[in-house]
């Protein structure tokens, strides 16, 4: 087992790595920049590092300097969280190169999921379906326009190096292709430096259905159920929960055996995710793999009862998993709590909490890196906290969320928390009709001048 882990991130993710670092008996290594010193994963680690000024790429960013505190403190493992260095292979062959355990997937598993193209390829040769398409880069518009006619339209533009909604485009009908085609072009190279294009058939109104994986060093891959990712807006994901309320026990075990062989594919090593568009008549379709831990991996560790950043460890250290694959024998939610006006457009509100009182009680969990007093910077992901509800049952669940968010007091600045309120309220929501596109007509209303809770 290791003896001192470096955490190459920030936030409550970091924190919580710290946590079960601390458990395991293993020595941690916070990094920070600058505007994140009073941050409580610098606070618990057993040593912290500055690396760099608030610029991601000056600090978070920087292979250099993270190996620099890798040597300094001298580590034996990284753990890169989620986000910024988590899928980046590049950083696990460098610290393979230095002697270095990566926590996660090797580079080459790395590689083979992060270009859409690839991974879909792989998915094909694999045997799990896939949503029809091209079967690589369109070279031009009218390659893209002259497919589209045949796969039908609507088609949705995507971006081989894309994320998090970035570089996508839907098209409706052929009118439309070029503009959109620019537009996809241009986002992409602006986001990730690479232009390249893909086609797809759109599935309309679809759940996201996503399968935890965990693989260890000898062949060994199984699931740990599904979460239910469809509440997002602009492919922001604002609401996951497990089990899904689509699910049927026919359909958890046709998708636990198709991300089994999308792991085995790649020999895949660590924890991932395996993400899944399902229509409404049950057909499912890869969307691509997260080789990484995942922000809503609290709801499967609820529902399993099973800590999955101490699985990773493990996985990384060589031991060897369990070959059942396990299904939920609760029910979980969680609301990811933003610095957002919601409503002004979900515009970033940073500033400095004045107040925070955090939910508490039996099942509720929340997973923060903040505190009253502590100034939410520009500079990084608006995500704050993570709110998680655990009951027998999805109305149970739902009803104690609903009396967490009333309970989430966080004042100075503006989150989240007012629209959570309103979908745990919506009927659609509570009877479990809903898809990716439930938010695109929901109606936020107006602020509440009045009150204090933001």
């Amino acid at each position: 087992m290791f003896k001192k882990i470096l955490i190459a991130n920030r936030g409550e993710i970091a924190l919580r790595i710290v946590r079960t670092c601390k458990e395991m008996g293993i020595k941690t290594v916070a990094v920070y920049s600058t505007v994140d010193r009073e941050s409580l994963h610098v606070r618990f680690a057993d040593e912290a590092v500055c690396i760099g000024p608030a610029s991601s790429a000056q600090s978070y960013l920087s292979i250099p300097k993270i190996m620099a505190a890798v040597e300094i403190t001298n580590a034996d493992a990284v753990h890169p969280g989620y986000g910024f260095l988590a899928e980046n292979a590049d950083f696990a062959e460098v610290c393979t190169e230095y002697g270095i355990k990566f926590i996660g997937p090797t580079p080459e598993q790395i590689r083979k999921m992060g270009d859409k193209i690839t991974a879909k390829d792989t998915m094909i040769k694999a045997g799990v379906p896939v949503v029809p398409g091209s079967d690589g880069l369109l070279k031009d518009a009218k390659q893209g326009i002259k497919l589209a006619k045949k796969i039908g339209y609507p088609v949705i533009l995507k971006a081989t190096a894309g994320g998090g909604g970035k570089g996508m485009r839907i098209v409706r009908e052929e009118s439309e292709f070029v503009d959109a085609w620019d537009m996809a072009r241009n986002e992409a190279k602006a986001s990730f430096a690479n232009d390249g294009i893909y086609i797809e058939k759109f599935v309309e109104e679809p759940r996201h259905i996503e399968i935890q994986l965990a693989g260890d060093q000898y062949g060994n891959v199984i699931h740990l159920s599904e979460r239910d990712c469809s509440i997002q807006r602009r492919h922001q994901k604002l609401i996951e929960e497990s089990p899904s309320p689509f699910m049927t026990k026919s359909l958890r075990k046709k998708m636990g055996e198709a991300a089994i062989k999308a792991g085995e594919a790649i020999n895949y090593e660590g924890v991932g995710t395996v993400e899944f568009l399902v229509d409404k008549h049950r057909n499912f379709y890869f969307m691509e793999m997260n080789t990484r831990i995942q922000v809503e991996h609290t709801v499967t560790e609820e529902v399993i009862d099973h800590d999955l950043i101490k699985e990773q460890i493990k996985i990384a250290a060589g031991e060897k998993i369990g070959k059942k694959n396990y299904e939920p024998t609760m029910h979980a939610m969680e609301c990811r709590i933003n610095a957002e006006d919601i409503y002004n457009d979900f515009r970033p509100s940073p500033g400095k909490i004045t107040s925070f009182h955090s939910p508490k009680g039996h099942g509720v969990r929340v997973d923060t890196h903040v505190y009253s007093g502590y100034t939410v910077s520009p500079h990084y992901d608006s995500m704050i906290a993570k709110l998680i509800t655990r009951a027998q049952t999805r109305e149970e669940c739902i009803k104690k969320m609903q009396r967490a968010l009333d309970e989430f007091i966080i004042e100075g600045l503006k989150t989240t928390v007012p629209i959570h309120q309103k979908i745990m309220r919506d009927e659609s929501f509570r009877k479990g009709d809903f898809h990716t596109g439930f938010l695109a007509d929901f109606d936020f209303g107006v602020e509440d001048k009045k009150t204090k809770k933001k």
